[in-house]
């Protein structure tokens, strides 16, 4: 059975916890902790979603005006944050990346190619399939990753 979920799916940890695992991976590389960078998570953390560096960028200004975060900031702590499993992203190619928060259930992705819309789903069949698949291959599989590239309802309205 197919489970959409066009919402984000709640994070496994919690805030606090992750907290303590980003200031131990800025600390083991040797950077500061920074209140930009905490509020970069702490968006990640409490936004749903899937954001371009762009779109995180201007959430950040929208919901911290007051504090002076560059997008070079962004970018910096986003493949931070992605070398460590933090945050996962999807790649659209030439036009970048989307992130969304790397510790929450397994899901799946279908994408728009059109609005880059991305829509989370969950199916048991695929799931074991897969894992029957590695099996038959010899394979002891670790981790996965399922992108379906298509066009959304709304936008193949908008074609007719």
């Amino acid at each position: 059975m197919i489970q959409e979920n066009t919402v984000t799916t709640a994070p496994l940890i919690s805030y606090e916890t992750l907290l303590a695992q980003f200031k131990q991976l800025l600390r083991s590389s040797n950077l500061k902790f920074t209140k930009q960078r905490e509020v970069i998570l702490s968006t990640l953390y409490s936004h749903t979603g899937h954001f371009t560096p762009e779109e995180l960028y201007q959430l950040i200004k929208q919901d911290f005006p007051e504090l002076n975060t560059g997008i070079a900031t962004v970018y910096r702590t986003l493949s931070l944050l992605e070398s460590a499993g933090i945050v996962t992203s999807i790649s659209f190619g030439t036009q970048g990346k989307k992130y969304e928060l790397g510790v929450k259930a397994h899901h799946d992705h279908i994408i728009c190619t059109k609005c880059g819309k991305i829509l989370e789903f969950f199916d048991e069949a695929i799931e074991k399939r897969q894992a029957r698949i590695a099996k038959d291959f010899g394979f002891i599989m670790e981790d996965h990753s399922l992108k379906i590239f298509g066009i959304c309802p709304e936008c193949q309205k908008k074609k007719s």
